[in-house]
């Protein structure tokens, strides 16, 4: 009767472990948007500001571009001009993670790669807010690393720029590392 209860107290410490553990994997994801309309969604948005990262490195002034497809997918376009006044540019497909939830998605551009291991190169894609009138965007992924600022024009003015910066830091992004969107004449004069 002994061994039993020696068994069953290691079974419940070890079960009870394994629960704490989950408990200190870290922060909790993100929080996104209940709903994203892809109908207002779709169309041209600017990148203002985004976090560091590897495909974008060149990239002085982005623009993605959204279009919502017959079979609920959308079609991405994402567009990027350098400091040498170069147009990059690739194209994929945007598809809810869970089907029927528009909030997170994972994105799959059409490369090399994609076509090599197909539903392998995908990328999360988790709208963090949205304004009422879809001018303006914050867009993350849960391991909070990516995180873009969106909006329909290529500036606005700074009191809403330090409204989407507090969303950002309040969902534990680091804000202070963004990278901004350079200027046309800053473009025109590295030329």
């Amino acid at each position: 009767m002994k061994g039993l209860h020696l068994l069953l107290s290691l079974c419940a410490m070890v079960l009870l472990g394994g629960c704490a553990h989950s408990f200190d994997e870290g922060p909790l994801p993100p929080k996104t948007v209940e709903n994203v309309d892809f109908k207002r969604y779709q169309g041209k948005w600017f990148e203002l500001a985004r976090l560091p990262m590897f495909f974008q490195r060149d990239c002085a002034q982005s623009e993605a571009h959204y279009n919502l497809r017959p079979d609920g997918t959308v079609g991405v376009l994402n567009r990027c001009l350098t400091l040498q006044g170069e147009w990059q540019q690739a194209s994929g497909t945007a598809t809810p993670q869970v089907p029927g939830k528009t909030d997170k998605l994972w994105v799959e551009f059409d490369n090399w790669f994609s076509t090599l291991l197909p539903g392998v190169a995908k990328g999360d894609y988790w709208v963090l807010y949205v304004d009422k009138d879809y001018q303006t965007a914050l867009v993350g992924n849960p391991d909070r690393k990516y995180l873009w600022i969106l909006s329909r024009k290529p500036t606005i003015p700074a009191l809403e720029r330090e409204s989407l910066l507090a969303r950002a830091r309040q969902q534990g992004y680091d804000t202070t590392r963004l990278i901004w969107r350079v200027s046309d004449r800053d473009i025109a004069r590295s030329q």
